[in-house]
C-alpha cells in the first residue's frame, strides 16, 4: 500500500509532467523562431554609410535582426529580389503584402508556401506591424541555413571560424544603406562536465532527504535545501530576465511585459522556487510537500525548457554562454535535489505515521 503523503507527491509531480506536456507544444513553436542555442553568432558591425537616426541590432541569440527609426522619414528594407520588404518611420512599421520576403521570414527555416500574392515586381501593398518605429525580422541573408556545417568547420571543428561576412539593403529615400554583419561558427562546448556537476548538486541535495526529520541534522537539512531551491529560483529568474533582454526587451516596461507574455511560466516558477525555499527555512507546515512540488517545476519548467544551453555555444542571453550554462546546472541541481529531498522526507513521514497509527503493525525500517 502506497503511503498517502507520497502519493500526493506522487499526483503532484504527475500533474506537472501534464501541464508541461500541455504546454510543449506552443513553447516548442515559439523555440522555432527564438532558438534555445546555437552555434552560429550573427552580429550587426554597422551601417555603411552611418545613420546617426537608424540603431540595428541582432536578437534573439541572432535569429532577428531589429530597426530602429527615431528620424522623421521613412527607411525601408530591400527583400530578397530587391522589392520593398519593410517600411519603418514615424508612421510606425509596415510590411509589404506583395514581397516574398515577408512569408519566407516569417520563420526561421524560411520554409513558408508563399500564397499567390507574393510578387515581388508587384507595386508594393502596406500593412501596419506596428505602431512605433521598430521593426524584427527573420534574415536568410545573416543565417546558416544549410543543413551541413560550412567546408572549413568541417575541415577543423575545433576553433572558431568566420563563416561570411553580410550585408541587407536599406533604402533611406533614394539613398541606398547598408546593414553590415559578420556570422561566425563557435565550436560547441562539451556538456559532459555540466551533466556531471548537475547530477552531483542534485544527488547531494537530495541526500538531505534521508536524514531523520526530527533531528537537528535533519533540521539543518531542510534549511539547506531550502536556501539552495531558494537560490535556484534566483537563479531562474536571472535566466529569464536574460533570455527577455536578448530577445530585443526595451526599458522595463518592454522587460515586464515580456516576461508576463513569453515568460510566465518559468518566470512564475522561479518565484514559486523561492517561496517554497524561504518555507523550509522558516520550518512551515507542508515544507517538505512545497519542496517537493516546488523542485519538479523548477526543474522542468526552467531546467529541461533550457536543456540547449549546455551543448550550444551561443546562448539566448546577453552574456557569454558559459554564465548561462552555470545557471542552468543550479537550477538543474536545486530543482531536481529539492524534489528528492522533499519525497524523502515526505516517505519518511508517512512510514512514521502508520508505524505509530493505533491498531498497526510497526512498519520495519
Amino acid at each position: 500500500m502506497i503511503p498517502p503523503l507520497l502519493r500526493r507527491a506522487g499526483l503532484v509531480v504527475t500533474a506537472a509532467l501534464v501541464t508541461v506536456l500541455t504546454v510543449a507544444a506552443p513553447a516548442a513553436a515559439h523555440g522555432a523562431d527564438a532558438p534555445d542555442g546555437t552555434d552560429y553568432r550573427s552580429e550587426v558591425t554597422g551601417l555603411t554609410p552611418a545613420r546617426p537616426d537608424l540603431t540595428v541590432r541582432a536578437v534573439e541569440a541572432g535569429a532577428r535582426l531589429e530597426l530602429v527609426n527615431t528620424g522623421g522619414r521613412d527607411v525601408e528594407v530591400i527583400g530578397y529580389s530587391g522589392e520593398p520588404y519593410l517600411k519603418v518611420g514615424p508612421g510606425g512599421a509596415y510590411e509589404n503584402t506583395r514581397s516574398p520576403a515577408t512569408y519566407l521570414n516569417r520563420t526561421l527555416a524560411g520554409d513558408t508556401t508563399l500564397p499567390a500574392e507574393a510578387d515581388p515586381a508587384a507595386p508594393p501593398q502596406w500593412r501596419r506591424i506596428a505602431d512605433e518605429p521598430r521593426a524584427r525580422w527573420h534574415d536568410q541573408r545573416v543565417l546558416w541555413r544549410e543543413s551541413g556545417v560550412p567546408a572549413l568547420v568541417a575541415a577543423d571543428p575545433t576553433r572558431e571560424h568566420r563563416v561570411r561576412d553580410w550585408a541587407v539593403p536599406v533604402r533611406d529615400g533614394a539613398e541606398p544603406v547598408e546593414i553590415r554583419g559578420t556570422l561566425d561558427w563557435v565550436p560547441p562546448p562539451d556538456p559532459y562536465p555540466w551533466w556531471v556537476a548537475a547530477t552531483l548538486g542534485a544527488l547531494a541535495l537530495g541526500a538531505a532527504g534521508l536524514l531523520p526529520a526530527g533531528s537537528t541534522a535533519g533540521t539543518q537539512a531542510l534549511r539547506a535545501v531550502g536556501a539552495l531551491l531558494a537560490l535556484g529560483g534566483a537563479a531562474a529568474i536571472v535566466l529569464v530576465v536574460g533570455r527577455e533582454l536578448d530577445a530585443g526587451a526595451d526599458g522595463l516596461g518592454g522587460l515586464l511585459f515580456g516576461l508576463l507574455t513569453g515568460q510566465v511560466w518559468a518566470l512564475l516558477t522561479a518565484l514559486g522556487a523561492i517561496t517554497a525555499g524561504g518555507y523550509a527555512l522558516a520550518r512551515r507546515p507542508a515544507a517538505d510537500f512545497a519542496l517537493a512540488l516546488a523542485g519538479t517545476c523548477l526543474a522542468l519548467f526552467v531546467g529541461v525548457a533550457n536543456l540547449s544551453m549546455l551543448s550550444r555555444a551561443v546562448a539566448p542571453v546577453p552574456w557569454p554562454g558559459q554564465y548561462a550554462r552555470l545557471l542552468l546546472v543550479l537550477v538543474l541541481a536545486a530543482g531536481t535535489g529539492a524534489l528528492a529531498a522533499g519525497v524523502l522526507r515526505l516517505h519518511a513521514a508517512s512510514r512514521a505515521a502508520l508505524a505509530t497509527a493505533p491498531g498497526r503493525t510497526p512498519v520495519p525500517a
